[in-house]
């Protein structure tokens, strides 16, 4: 967790305030509804979507940020809150970030309930302030994931996918919220300048690396919090696969696409699957993808003078790439 103490420093004090900020955005006159939203917020993760925001603000206006700046954060995070707890009740997952999940404790239909309530919260935060571009970018990046989701789930079932069709799926499940925060922070800003789609594209490439990683992990190494193969067990399919289903023989691919479709649940040919996805170079192909993307990211970077929240977000993105979790 250094290296996001690092990150966060010239964004400390933003932090802090936002967190307030954040709290107050929440509130109800219901008291289930607080009781709920007290739990989401004493449980949060990393909170890099609200750094994605600050940190391009602060770079773009010269260190200063405004109320658009914690509006923006404060949208997205309502908006990713709402997503994930809607998330948890699709997947019937029990446990996030090694907490309960809200479907555990309330049961789905209250889950439901409140991550429509943090949804429509998000989006009156920028309308009663008149923000109708940040709420542009946020409906675009909404629409977008479920897109991405909706395509994933249409492909799945041929599971023969291509690399152009996987990168479309995670452009949109994925990278598209990233991309979002970093144009929202432009745009909080400095509206209407070249920066928001400079911004956005940097965002979306940082998402893109990111999520080619989560898609390594699955292959062994370093644990987070789920097995090794759960994306084969769930027929999902994942940049190293794909690579390795386009590049052997009829025999192979049609080996492949059997074992992820119909025996996905066996341990031993899943393991099989692991392993000849690694003896075929599918990890090393993932790896480079990966670093091209990062590369990209730090090519655009690159054109804005120095600055603490320069190095910061240089620093977030090679983090994206060596996370261990």
């Amino acid at each position: 967790m250094k290296i996001v103490s690092q990150i966060k420093e010239p964004i400390e004090r933003e932090m802090e305030l936002f967190e307030t900020k954040f709290r107050d955005s929440m509130s109800s006159n219901v008291a289930l509804l607080n009781r709920i939203t007290y739990y989401i917020v004493n449980r949060k993760g990393k909170q890099m979507r609200p750094m994605f925001v600050f940190l391009t603000a602060k770079l773009l206006n010269d260190g200063a940020v405004n109320e658009r700046t914690y509006r923006g954060a404060s949208v997205i995070e309502l908006i990713h809150t709402a997503t994930l707890v809607h998330d948890d009740v699709v997947d019937e997952s029990y446990k996030r970030r090694g907490f309960f999940s809200i479907n555990a404790l309330w049961k789905n239909k209250i889950a439901v309930l409140v991550g429509d309530y943090l949804l429509s919260k998000g989006l009156l935060l920028s309308i009663d302030n008149s923000d109708f571009d940040l709420l542009r970018i946020i409906s675009v990046a909404v629409r977008e994931m479920s897109e991405g989701e909706l395509l994933q789930i249409e492909k799945a079932r041929r599971l023969d996918i291509t690399e152009a069709v996987y990168y479309d799926i995670i452009r949109q499940k994925t990278a598209t919220l990233i991309a979002a925060c970093c144009s929202l922070g432009a745009c909080s800003v400095r509206p209407d300048s070249e920066d928001v789609e400079t911004f956005r594209k940097f965002g979306e490439l940082c998402g893109m690396a990111f999520q080619i990683k989560d898609d390594l992990f699955d292959y062994g190494g370093y644990k987070i919090g789920k097995p090794t193969g759960i994306d084969i067990k769930e027929q999902k399919m994942t940049l190293p696969l794909i690579y390795v289903i386009n590049n052997c023989s009829a025999d192979e691919k049609k080996w492949l696409i059997n074992s992820v479709k119909n025996h996905n649940k066996d341990k031993k040919r899943v393991k099989e699957v692991i392993t000849f996805v690694k003896e075929r170079g599918g990890l090393e192909y993932a790896v480079k993808k990966m670093l091209a993307f990062k590369e990209e990211a730090l090519t655009l970077l690159s054109t804005y003078p120095e600055s603490n929240y320069k190095n910061s977000l240089e620093l977030m993105v090679n983090y994206v790439v060596d996370r261990k979790k």
